[in-house]
């Protein structure tokens, strides 16, 4: 197993960080060379796009929760709660 754990690193190195020139051009090459390898870069890639893409999910429903939590919903002064509080006070008028 320890073949793959290399190959994996190497993976993560070239996707993740910065790598000199030189490198990049190596690596390039390898990837021309060893489709496996193409296909894994590929698919490794894939994954870190589709968990990017979950935590992005992630952090917007919990500032959705958070602003629900702070401001309960609708803000203030906004025009739809104006015409929800209008329509109650309209409604409770006719039945007075």
């Amino acid at each position: 197993m320890r073949p793959e754990l290399d190959r994996l690193h190497l993976i993560e190195q070239y996707l993740l960080g910065p790598a000199a020139p030189a490198d990049a051009l190596v690596w390039e090459a390898r990837l021309l060379l060893d489709p496996a390898l193409r296909a894994d870069t590929d698919a490794q890639r894939r994954m870190y796009a589709g968990l990017r893409a979950a935590g992005r999910r992630q952090l917007r429903q919990e500032l959705t929760d958070i602003h629900q939590r702070l401001f309960g919903g609708q803000r203030r002064g906004h025009p739809a709660s104006l015409g929800t509080r209008l329509r109650a006070l309209l409604g409770r008028l006719r039945w007075a």
